[in-house]
């Protein structure tokens, strides 16, 4: 058996399922950079034909990417999966990952087909993806509440037809380790046809996600779906980096099994995902929180400063957590790429001229300038979009009576707007005269500040969740003053709802 466990990335389509959590394609396109320098083996791209948004990202992706198989989600539907093999067309390796169910419930109560009717199916479905890729996944949802031998015929089925991995999946987070481990095994026994893959894919709602994927390699699977930070729908799924360094760090549990991951971008890839979706990263969460790493009990200090071994079982650096004072006000563009380069960005020559002039008014307001501020400043750039409005100043007076002076700048017009209003707090008051001067209300649904590095001096960092007329939209910004960093998120959040709105005007037919 290979004694290899294969990465299949699904952030960008199941993680980007979480409420919330949307990105647009410049987005996907960093998190697909930043997971080809991970090191993924399979990177699910999208659903293509769940919009022409999705089929675009997924077909960018295709284009650019190179090194990770490209996947594409389809149902077992023909137009599905004609659609998301167009879109990986460009892909120097390419998947379609198609999906049905495998329990009573789905079949009887969601897809209104008979046992035999699936199995007719999903065979018909992976003989049309091998049209476009003779690699093809097959999934049966919900295998964690369906009968254990109508998966091993409806799974036969499927290999027999051309299917090259097997999905079994706990769609709804229902199961125990030892139950799905035994699951597992007697679905890889039964199943008999060469060369298959086996795979999982975890959801966490009963917190079992990871322990269940480990449980399943133990028992014979050979491929972990899973996202950065967990992110997923409800509860999300199985953490990529949990069930990464849970293979490197116990090999002798794990029968020597490896992973194909530079376990030194895994933390890069963390504060991307965290910045471009909103979604913060909780404190004490394994490998990537502020906290993994920190050691606040006396005795615990002691025995670091004796030797790291003691409480900790692997380094910082391991998962890329590093940060050096290496920048500062007198750096010029071309050291500044070559940092960024080497920190494993690609970015245009302006962009490179925007970030070093950012970094430059950053090290005139605090005195150490470290890479993960950097980081902030450059995952700044990938939520820009088109600039409507921009703030131009900010003043704000706390008190009884907190208020807010803004100003900002519409995009071709010269001069600035000014109001001055008053709200329940500093913040309330400025988002309250940002709505009155554009015109455009916002209700705050979601609102989560944190520091990018410690110290008085640190970044304060901004996402805001904004409902504009019924449609939530996420913002983003940052900033040594915690005031104006949420005036940025704000603004972003609101550049980006009146961006989509011309777009989308701009695209709809006229009348017959």
């Amino acid at each position: 058996m290979n004694d290899q466990v294969l990465i299949f990335d699904t952030t960008l389509r199941d993680g980007e399922q979480c409420p919330g959590a949307s990105m647009n394609t410049r987005e996907k396109l960093e998190v697909a950079r930043q997971l080809a320098r991970l090191k993924v083996d399979i990177i699910e791209a999208g659903f293509p034909i769940a919009s022409d948004g999705d089929f675009e990202a997924v077909k960018a992706i295709a284009t650019e990417i190179q090194g990770p198989c490209i996947a594409a989600l389809a149902r077992t539907s023909e137009k599905d999966i004609v659609r998301a093999g167009e879109a990986i067309a460009p892909a120097a390796k390419r998947r379609i990952h198609t999906f049905s169910s495998g329990s009573d419930i789905h079949l009887k109560t969601m897809l209104n087909v008979s046992r035999e009717e699936n199995i007719k199916r999903s065979v018909k479905a992976v003989q049309l993806a091998r049209k476009y890729t003779m690699d093809v996944e097959y999934s049966a949802q919900d295998t964690t509440r369906s009968d254990r031998d109508y998966l091993v015929e409806l799974y036969t089925a499927c290999a027999e037809a051309g299917a090259t991995t097997l999905n079994i999946p706990d769609t709804v987070g229902y199961a125990i380790p030892g139950e799905y481990g035994a699951l597992i095994a007697y679905i890889v026994a039964r199943v008999k046809v060469p060369g298959v893959i086996f795979s999982v894919h975890c959801h966490d709602d009963l917190g079992m996600a990871v322990a269940n994927s480990l449980a399943a390699v133990q028992a014979g699977a050979r491929q972990i779906e899973c996202t950065i930070n967990g992110l997923g729908e409800r509860a999300g799924n199985t953490s990529l980096e949990e069930v990464v360094m849970a293979l490197k760090m116990r090999p002798e549990i794990f029968g020597g099994l490896t992973t194909g991951i530079d376990t030194r971008q895994i933390y890069p890839a963390s504060r991307l995902v965290s910045h471009l979706t909103g979604m913060v990263v909780q404190r004490n969460k394994a490998i990537v929180g502020d906290n993994a790493f920190a050691h606040e009990s006396g005795i615990h200090q002691h025995g670091m400063l004796k030797n790291r071994a003691n409480y900790e079982i692997m380094r910082a650096e391991d998962v890329g957590r590093t940060s050096e004072l290496t920048w500062g006000k007198h750096m010029g563009n071309h050291a500044v790429r070559k940092k960024l380069e080497e920190m494993g960005y690609k970015l245009s020559d302006d962009e490179v001229r925007r970030i070093t002039d950012q970094i430059k008014a950053l090290a005139d307001k605090k005195k150490n300038v470290y890479d993960e501020d950097v980081r902030a400043i450059v995952e700044g750039q990938f939520t820009e979009v088109q600039q409507i409005w921009k703030l131009a100043d900010l003043t704000v007076v706390t008190g009884k009576q907190p208020t807010a002076t803004v100003t900002i700048v519409g995009v071709g017009k010269k001069e600035s707007i000014s109001e001055t209003g008053t709200g329940d707090g500093p913040i309330d008051a400025m988002l309250k005269t940002v709505d009155r001067i554009t015109g455009t209300k916002g209700s705050l649904v979601d609102f989560n500040v944190g520091s990018v590095t410690k110290g008085k001096d640190a970044i304060g960092e901004v996402s805001v969740r904004v409902d504009f007329a019924g449609r939530i939209v996420t913002g983003k910004g940052t900033s040594t003053d915690i005031i104006e960093a949420s005036a940025l998120a704000y603004l972003n959040a609101l550049n980006r709802h009146l961006d989509d709105q011309r777009r989308r005007t701009a695209t709809e037919k006229p009348p017959l």
